[in-house]
Formats: structure tokens, sequence, C-alpha cells
């Protein structure tokens, strides 16, 4: 497969027109080669293969505003792949990220690392949405709903930070949890933004940040913002990002799901309590008893309309709940409009009533479609949380809207992702972005997984719907730990499997061997990542979030187990209507869509094992259907050139091999 690549990159990609875009003293090749200007800048920068090739690829993609699909693998550089082109290009650059993790990582650490390394200064700015800046105008006139609660500490630090932030990005205030309730009462949205009327209009964050975006030559974004960017300007709203010559999606494999949401409709049953406890603070001092009566009666309505739907936490169908739902639905709707008669005789009074005034009624309006029994290429459906249920109507395919906005126009288009392709056919990706005439490239990873890695398939593990799946695994697995002196993930594919092996080790603490046991929910995400590199020999049990994004690098990981091919749930009411969907269209939904994507998520999964040159280790994949199932084969081959077993012994003489090597040269024998 490298071959193959090097020979369609030398054919396809002039090293002349790339050299246009570098400085004098060095072509990319140069850059990225033996020599290169990184080496000041980054210790321990060794070259690596395909990364000069990549870089290449971008810079003509750049040139001739084509649109090109890359998949680099673990340890290709692709972040720098993309950067120096994109630097060196002169045109208008966006580049998006799948969080705010990495925006933050891509600029504060990567960019200033490249820029130096080129030697010369360049333009950039980061943008993120409006949620993320401190408001002036709502930490003076809402702060008040924090006083005397839970809340005062953080909006005591909110206030002083005030004065000394240059850029009100929330990020600054580390002594300020994420997920502290005070930043939605300090913070704007683009509902209750007073914009032009705002009397703290000239000294905006959000205004500033956007300024300092439309003069800068590069402006790093996330995909939320890109996306919300995309869909305000397919409903004809001034675009909130600037106009860009070149846009970079990293971390891409996320773009069409998160799409669906973005070119969908939605209402929450917290949005609606939002708006009407600003109803109620703003106007409590000048208002009759008969409008604190109809906002008692939309609350109660909200409140009613909880209470009746589904307990069960997860995802509803509409059409499976909508007779419990029809009559509280109809008197929510009847309620809003009956506090909007009263708001609109009000919203005179001031910038921030005539606002809520507008937010209601886009709230009355959704609700009026998601009620709807109209005909729509989407599905309706119903999100219950513990304190919350929201309302969606989801598109159930966004390649036509996507497509018409990637490949309209003359601006370069580049996608990268560590995971796109299903072996080397990436149609699965393209065909869900609606990407026409794109260049597709694959870049594996540069370190020896052949050698580095290893995939035990145990045998005689029951089926994954077998009660006693979870703890089986267990059992199999827990010896691993007396033969490395590493730590362990254990990535479940559902919460309830993860309750399972937690409950399990309650019961059976001395197979941790002493060491610590780091559980998914415990504490935030980021915490317990830091907790388990800081002890070194941790076992941490995670879902979700913990399959993707997340770097470990060295001995503190050697075994990754995942507990089941993660296949997207067929009961998911979101699933099933994609599945009917591809089934009208003639295709067939399995091999079309479950199948591809649960081997890209299981790509990413058992990515978390290898993030170094020296790193070693073992994936361990505990479900049977990988050997009785025909599809079986497709997972282990996108795991190549990773070998596997089922041989027990064989996993404890290659972990005996990497931990001698180790012992005796400070890092993995090679």
């Amino acid at each position: 497969m490298l071959e193959s690549n090097r020979d369609s990159t030398e054919n396809n990609f002039s090293v002349r027109a790339a050299m246009s875009y570098i400085a004098p003293v060095y072509s990319l090749t140069e850059f990225f080669g033996d020599n290169s200007p990184l080496k000041a800048y980054l210790p321990g920068f060794r070259t690596r293969e395909g990364q000069a090739w990549m870089a290449e690829a971008v810079a003509d993609a750049i040139a001739t505003s084509q649109r090109l699909v890359i998949e680099a693998g673990t340890g290709t550089g692709k972040t720098f792949a993309y950067l120096l082109p994109a630097l060196l290009g002169g045109r208008k650059t966006i580049i998006s990220t799948g969080t705010k993790a990495l925006q933050d990582q891509l600029y504060h650490r990567d960019l200033p690392l490249v820029s130096k390394a080129m030697g010369r200064p360049v333009r950039t700015a980061l943008l993120k949405g409006r949620a993320n800046y401190l408001c002036l105008q709502r930490l003076e006139s809402m702060a008040t709903q924090a006083t005397g609660s839970a809340l005062a500490d953080d909006l005591y630090a909110v206030s002083e930070w005030r004065h000394r932030t240059m850029t009100g990005d929330r990020a600054e205030l580390v002594d300020v949890a994420e997920d502290s309730g005070i930043w939605p009462i300090v913070t704007s949205t683009v509902d209750n933004c007073l914009g032009g009327d705002c009397p703290f209009y000239q000294d905006c964050h959000v205004v500033k940040a956007r300024r300092v975006a439309q003069e800068a030559d590069l402006v790093v974004v996330n995909h939320h913002l890109l996306l919300a960017d995309l869909a305000m300007k397919e409903e004809g709203f001034i675009e909130f990002l600037p106009g860009a010559d070149v846009v970079i999606l990293d971390e891409a494999h996320q773009v069409p799901d998160l799409a669906a949401q973005f070119f969908g409709v939605s209402l929450g049953s917290r949005e609606l309590e939002r708006i009407i406890e600003e109803l109620r603070a703003i106007t409590l001092s000048f208002t009759d008893a008969d409008f604190q009566r109809r906002l008692d009666m939309a609350q109660t309505a909200v409140r009613v309309f909880r209470a009746e739907s589904p307990r069960e936490e997860g995802r509803h169908e509409l059409s499976a709940v909508a007779e419990q739902l029809q009559s509280p639905m109809s008197a929510l709707s009847a309620a809003l409009k009956t506090l909007s008669e009263g708001v609109s005789q009000l919203k005179e009074s001031s910038a921030e009533i005539e606002k809520l005034d507008e937010q209601l009624y886009s709230a009355i309006e959704r609700l009026s479609l998601l009620a709807s029994d109209e005909t729509w290429d989407g599905l309706r459906w119903l999100d219950v949380n513990p304190r919350s249920v929201r309302l969606h109507l989801t598109p159930l395919d966004v390649a036509d809207t996507l497509g018409g906005l990637i490949n309209h126009g003359d601006k370069a288009w580049i996608l990268t992702s560590g995971t796109l392709a299903i072996g080397e056919d990436f149609t699965h990706f393209t065909s869900r972005v609606g990407l026409t005439g794109e260049t597709c490239l694959s870049f594996p990873s540069p370190y020896a997984l052949d050698a580095k890695g290893l995939i035990w398939l145990p045998p005689g593990l029951p089926e994954p719907s077998d009660s006693s799946h979870t703890e089986t695994i267990m059992v199999r697995v827990m010896p691993l730990l007396k033969e490395t002196s590493g730590g362990m993930f254990c990535l479940f594919t559902s919460h309830r499997a993860l309750n399972l092996a937690r409950r399990w080790f309650r019961d059976n603490r001395k197979q941790l061997l002493g060491r610590p046991l780091l559980v998914q929910g415990d504490s935030p995400r980021d915490d317990l990542l830091r907790r388990f590199r800081q002890h070194g020999d941790a076992v941490l049990l995670g879902t979700g979030s913990f399959w993707e994004g997340v770097d470990v690098r060295g001995s503190a990981l050697t075994i990754v187990v995942i507990d089941k091919l993660p296949f997207a749930s067929p009961a998911d009411p979101l699933m099933m209507a994609r599945l009917e969907f591809i089934r009208r269209q003639g295709g067939n939904g399995f091999t079309g869509h479950q199948l591809p994507l649960a081997v890209l998520a299981l790509k990413q999964g058992a990515g978390r094992l290898l993030r170094d040159e020296s790193d070693f280790g073992v994936v361990v994949l505990c479900d049977p259907r990988i050997r009785s199932r025909n599809y079986g084969s497709v997972f282990l081959n996108s795991l190549a050139p990773m070998p596997h077993t089922e041989s027990v012994d064989d996993v404890s003489a290659f972990l005996a091999h990497h931990e001698a090597g180790k012992l005796m040269t400070g890092s993995a024998p090679a």
C-alpha cells in the first residue's frame, strides 16, 4: 500500500507547483527532511515517511482549488503536513478541527511552531462560537440570578477575570469548571445577542474576535462553528465566518453526523425554561399579575411536557410516543402562544425583551414544525436526559446539502482524518458528504505496526447478547495485567456494559493487582486522562468519548480491550430511519452504512494504542463475531498490518519481549 501511495503522489502532484508556496531556501521535501528547520523548535523531530508527500498533495490542491480527501495514519504528521502549505499558500484559509481542545492546541502550539520554522510571521486568528466568549452585557444584567446561589463563587471569579482578559475566551479561566452553570448566564447565543443595540457593542469580545478573523490570513475554527455558519448561510443569514479561498477539515470523519444536527430542527425543554426565566427576571418589577400568570402557565406546560415524556433515557421515535405527547404538546404550544401575546405588548420596553420575543416566536414556529405530520425526508425523535427533553427533526441524508456547499465555487477543500477509508475505499465517506470530482489519498502509519502491535482474539467467548459476556471478558482479560507494567483501556460500546464491569471490579478488586481503577463519569474526561498518564499503570473503563481524540503515549497504555464490534444499535430510531431511507433508495443498509460505520469506529478505538514510534501493545477484540461472521475479515483487514492471534501464549511472549526491551534500553525494541 505504501508503494502505491508513493506512485500516485509522484504521478499526480507537481513538485514544481508546490515549490511556489514555500520559502526560497526549502522545498516541501527538504522542510520535512533530515535537515528540517523544525529540528530547532521541535525536540525529537524525525522525518516521517509520507509527510512531505501529503504536504505536496495539499499544496497542489490549494494551488488548483481542488477537493482532496486524505486518510493519514497515526504518526504521519498530518497537522504540519497541511499547515505548512496552508501558511505559505498566500490564500485566505479556514482550518476546522473536531473539538475545541484540538482547536486550542492547533492555534496555541502547532501554528506558532511552524511559523517560527518558516522564518516569517503569518496573520492568524482563533475563532469560536459566541457561547465561548464572555458577554459583558449579560454579566451586567443577568448575573443577579447567581447572587447568593451555589454559583456565587464562580460569578466572583468571572467578574474578576473580566478586567484581566483581552479576548474574553472562557478557556482562559481555568478556575471555573467548563460545565459550570455560570457560563450560560454570562455568555450569549445568536438568539439573545443584542447586536448593534448592545451598550457594550464596541467592547464586545465576539465582535473583536470576528474583526481579527476578517483581517487574518488563516483562521482556526471548529466543526460546530463552521457547520453553524454553513447552516445560517443556507437559510440566508449573514455569514458568521469570513470568506475563505481554502477550507481544511481535520477529523473530517465527524462532519456528516454533525451536519445532520445543524441542518435539522430542534427544540428543548431547557431552552424554553431559560426563555421563561429570563422573561420573569427582566419583567418582574413592571408587569402586572396577568403577565406573571402567562409566565406560570408556560412554565407549567414545559414541566408537564417533560413529565409526560418517556422516562427511559435515550432516543425515542416521536411517532411511537405521539399519542401520549399529543395533549401536552398542544398545551405547550397554546401556553407559549399566550405568553407571546403578552410579550409582544412589552417588547418596546427594552432591547432584551425584544430579543426574548424573537426567541419565543422562533420556539413556537419550531414546535409547530416538530409536531407536524407533513412528509419530510427526516426523522422526528425525542432525546430524553435526566433533567431535560429535546425534540428533533433530523435529515436522513445531508449529502446534497453538504455537496452543494463544498462543490460550489472555486474554494480548495482538504478533508483529512486518520479514519476515512474502508481498506482503500473512500466511497462511504465521500458519498455521505456529497463530494464529486475529488482526489483520495491514503498515507499509512509510518510506525512498525506489524512489530509493535498485536491483536488478540480470545477464543470461546459468549456472544455479545449473552448476559455473561461482560463478566467473562473481565475474567479472561485481567490476567494480562501480570504480563505488563503499563496500563489498560477497557472500551465499551454501551454504558450498561461499563457499569457491569464497574460492579465486577467491586467484587474482584484483587484482580487489579493494586493498580488504580478509573471510571468514566467519576470525574471529567481530561482529569481522568491526566491521572491515567500520571499513574502509568492504571485501568480505565470508558465508552463514547474515549474511543477517539485520546492521546496517551508511552508505556502508560499497553493494552486496549474492546468489548464488542461497535455497531450502532439497530433499535436506535435514527439508525432505523436511515436504514429504511437507504433501502428506499435501492441500497443495502448493512453493507452500505452500518458495517462501514462500525469499521471506522473500530479503527478509532484501536488507534488509541500506538501513538508514538516507541509505543507497543495489544488490542483485545472480545467479540466472537469477528471469527464467526463473514464480515469479520473486514474489521481485521482494517487494522492491518497489525497481526492477530487466538493464542494467549503468543500475547504473553509478545509482551515479555517488549517489556524486556523497555527495561534494557528505556524504550520498546524495534
